[in-house]
């Protein structure tokens, strides 16, 4: 089996491009029917040398709680969400270009030692989401499509891997609805067995002529369907751009981050981290456009629907994006059920804000309060040095923290009494 070796700084600019639907012949069909396709490379991804030595530079300014540590776990480029794989093995990681990667750490001293692409034999298009169920099936939302990979886990050795259809390429959305901007779908597996869809709507603020029609396929929504692709419904109304949700540990109910409207100002509106009780309800874009600040383009008209507000205003335009809940052992007790998440920082606001890991802490009441828990990717110049995205756990109940500008995956892990 050939392999074509990359060095991680070319990697981040020569590990694909963006298309707008996955072209074909694809190998799906092949795959599907546990056919070989004939391909035998993979690219992998150097995790030594200068560039990687930069990463590790960067992480001695990031400042933690104390008894915390960071280092770097992988070079991965374009590194957006992350499925941990089930059984430890291997974790995927997803990309707005067109790759996924899979990143192993085989001798288990806690940082990667190989990354190299999976399922090269297919055409990925905006795999942004992956995401895995309990019994080790892997699911990818795409911009135009969700693939599941049985036991991928134990398959990615190979350049060809079993892949089937869950939504098939433009059924996800119209395709006349496709767009270059609020692409990027994640998705987890629900309490009740379901598999959860955002599906970001493309504009700042939706059109009143296309309200009607997002309503009905969830575009500006969190949709839900069975693992096999029935059932489709839409669970969660009103949302502008979610690149981020998850299920409380206890009470089963989703909690999802949420990207608010531009162009208002530099402090307003706020972004959102919202929680979810039962489904159909609405939260309130295009009318509101984070918060209660009303959308300049809705302002004064009445809302028709009844709005749940969020259950914690972040700071305007700092993008949060992926979010976890924690459920494991390492950390201190006080962490327990309590949500990380990235920002991923922004990009219009004339002082940077963001680029930090937050964590939010519920009471028992409901009630949430947010602060910072790992920061310093924003240097004294106001450049970003990272952008982390998204948030996972490791088996080991350790934190891996993805950064698509970097193109890294960072460890977090407690060493402290």
């Amino acid at each position: 089996m050939r392999t074509r070796l990359i060095g991680a700084s070319v990697a981040l600019f020569m590990s694909g491009t963006a298309y707008a639907q996955a072209p074909a012949p694809d190998n799906l069909e092949k795959l599907s029917n546990f056919q070989s396709t004939g391909t035998s490379e993979f690219t992998r991804i150097e995790q030594s040398g200068d560039y990687a030595d930069g990463i590790k530079k960067t992480l001695e300014r990031i400042t933690l709680p104390d008894g915390f540590k960071i280092a770097l776990y992988a070079v991965v480029p374009d590194a957006r969400h992350i499925a941990v794989g089930p059984q430890g093995v291997v974790t995927f990681v997803g990309t707005r270009k067109d790759k996924v990667w899979s990143v192993t750490d085989r001798n288990k001293d806690r940082v990667a030692d190989e990354v190299k692409d999976f399922a090269p034999s297919l055409r990925f298009s905006i795999p942004n989401g992956p995401c895995f169920s309990p019994d080790g099936m892997l699911y990818i939302a795409e911009q135009n499509r969700v693939l599941t990979f049985p036991a991928a886990e134990f398959f990615y050795e190979s350049p060809d891997v079993a892949a089937f259809n869950v939504v098939k390429q433009g059924e996800l959305i119209p395709t006349s609805e496709e767009s270059y901007n609020h692409t990027a779908r994640v998705c987890k597996i629900g309490p009740d067995g379901k598999l959860y869809i955002s599906l970001g709507q493309p504009f700042n603020v939706s059109p009143k002529d296309k309200l009607d029609l997002y309503r009905q396929h969830g575009i500006g929504g969190i949709i839900r369907i069975n693992i096999d692709g029935t059932g489709r419904e839409v669970y969660t109304y009103g949302v502008r751009n979610s690149v981020g949700h998850d299920f409380h540990p206890e009470t089963g109910e989703l909690w999802w981050t949420d990207n608010q409207v531009d162009g208002m100002g530099d402090d307003i509106p706020p972004g959102e981290i919202n929680h979810q009780t039962a489904a159909g309800q609405h939260f309130g874009h295009p009318w509101y456009g984070g918060g209660n600040v009303r959308t300049n383009e809705y302002a004064g008209e009445e809302v028709p629907y009844d709005v749940v507000m969020p259950a914690v205003e972040t700071i305007a335009h700092a993008a949060d994006l992926g979010m976890s809940f924690y459920t494991g052992k390492m950390f201190p007790a006080k962490y327990k059920n309590a949500i990380f998440s990235a920002q991923h920082g922004s990009w219009n606001r004339t002082t940077p804000v963001g680029a930090r890991v937050m964590v939010t802490f519920i009471d028992s009441d409901g009630t949430a309060r947010i602060e910072p828990f790992a920061e310093g990717w924003i240097d004294e110049n106001g450049e970003y040095l990272g952008r982390p995205v998204d948030v996972a756990q490791l088996r080991d109940g350790s934190l891996i923290v993805s950064d698509d500008l970097a193109g890294a995956l960072y460890r977090i892990w407690y060493e402290g009494k």
